[in-house]
């Protein structure tokens, strides 16, 4: 049915027909279901004074692993979604919550052909062993977690916030979710609830995936989330750039960008502030020359943009 809204570049309202046919791995989903536990506890320690955070996560919210057999329409014309969050509609958010779907074949499809060979050519050589499937895995995950905190309705009485910024409300969605993905592993890590680990895994990956995603374009609302993120930790020096073009990240930086990239998008939206959201879209939302130039070095290396394909009943013995 009518999904995403993201063809919408008019007011970001209407939503496009899609559908899947999927398999759930039930051992893979039971390992996730204690994350929707936590919610409200992470809706309470985001980045922001207490008025932005007064709503509370639905407590019906369902997380599982699947692997996806068949794309249609929408989610097959363009990038390949590897990950689902519904239904939008935030009054189902509040009453209910949302189902969260991990199409785990895809994502590994992605990573393997994909984020490994870019983070061979644009990550510096001592950080590539921190690219990891778990890590973007767990990455993309969140991001889906994530779409659930924060608000729906702003602060102010004027309305929800898809209505409040209007075609700018997807590229600022996106930024959120991208950005509280690693905000909420790096707070569930501290709070003891993601066992040993190393989180330099979750930020150098983090990192790569931005090279992955911009290739789809800043026409997209992903695409725009990430180049304003991409130069928002520039500025920050969560990165740098090396004389062999290759990219080191700094975690201590990072994580300070990080929090302060996320307290400043939760505020946009809490306080439906149309017209600041315009601004950083337009100011970094689009692909400077140096980069540009990083992303040419990935295409003459004949690096896929993305993956596609092979499906009908055919291919599954039908």
């Amino acid at each position: 049915g009518p999904i995403e809204n993201y063809e919408d570049a008019l007011y970001n309202y209407k939503a496009a027909h899609e559908s899947f046919i999927l398999i759930k791995d039930k051992e893979w989903s039971q390992k996730l279901a204690y994350i929707n536990s936590v919610l409200p506890q992470m809706q309470r320690s985001l980045p922001v004074p207490d008025g932005y955070k007064t709503e509370v996560p639905g407590s019906q919210s369902d997380l599982g692993a699947y692997d996806a057999i068949y794309y249609a329409g929408d989610c097959n014309a363009g990038s390949k979604t590897i990950a689902i969050n519904l239904p939008n509609d935030e009054r189902v958010h509040a009453n209910k919550g949302s189902r969260k779907l991990q199409l785990k074949n895809s994502i590994r499809y992605k990573f393997e052909e994909i984020l490994l060979p870019i983070s061979n050519v644009l990550i510096v050589e001592e950080q590539r062993e921190h690219v990891t499937f778990d890590a973007f895995f767990e990455n993309t995950m969140y991001h889906e977690v994530a779409h659930g905190l924060g608000l729906n309705q702003t602060i102010n009485g004027t309305g929800t916030v898809r209505e409040a910024l209007r075609e700018q409300y997807s590229a600022l969605e996106e930024g959120k979710a991208d950005i509280l993905a690693l905000f909420l592993i790096t707070r569930m890590y501290e709070e003891g609830m993601l066992g040993e680990r190393d989180l330099m895994d979750n930020y150098v990956t983090f990192m790569a995936s931005i090279f992955r995603k911009v290739r789809f374009g800043v026409a997209s609302s992903h695409g725009k989330a990430n180049m304003v993120r991409f130069y928002y930790f520039q500025e920050k020096g969560a990165f740098t750039k090396n004389l062999d073009g290759t990219y080191s990240i700094n975690f201590e930086k990072m994580q300070v960008a990080m929090i302060e990239l996320a307290s400043l998008i939760l505020s946009i939206q809490g306080d439906g502030n149309y017209g600041l959201a315009k601004q950083i879209v337009e100011e970094k939302g689009f692909v400077r020359e140096e980069l540009l130039a990083d992303l040419d070095r990935l295409e003459e290396l004949n690096i896929p943009v993305d993956i596609v394909f092979n499906q009908g009943p055919a291919v599954v013995g039908l």
